[in-house]
């Protein structure tokens, strides 16, 4: 499931992870649609954006958590925000991995695919 505000980024990210990537992709563009999307979709990843209106992306993945059956399911944050103490944030609010914005669709799913192996690497 990929959460973003905007329209043109959602385009280009579903190409790169549909097409490119091969996932089957749930795009959201807020929050608020993510939380009521997510039940019913399943999904075993979340890419998030961190600014948007409205709930941002900390506060979405936070309600996601509350969710059923989401505690564990890994989430990226994908942001141009990457300053060390904001990507320590993330990680901290418990984000496996941050993609910087903008990003390649062509590696997309490979840069996913690397934070996923980390992440299960991690103790």
């Amino acid at each position: 499931m990929y959460v973003e505000d905007d329209p043109d980024i959602r385009a280009i990210a579903e190409i790169a992870l549909q097409d490119v990537g091969g996932f089957t992709a749930r795009l959201c563009e807020s929050g608020a649609q993510a939380l009521a999307v997510a039940p019913a979709f399943g999904p075993e990843l979340v890419l998030l954006d961190v600014m948007m209106p409205g709930m941002d992306g900390p506060e979405t993945l936070q309600a996601l958590r509350e969710l059923p059956d989401m505690g564990h399911v890994p989430v990226i944050f994908m942001t141009a925000r990457l300053q060390r103490s904001e990507i320590d944030e993330y990680r901290a609010l418990g984000a496996v991995g941050v993609i910087p914005k903008p990003f390649d669709p062509m590696t997309l799913a490979e840069q996913i695919a690397e934070i996923l192996a980390r992440a299960r690497m991690e103790p």
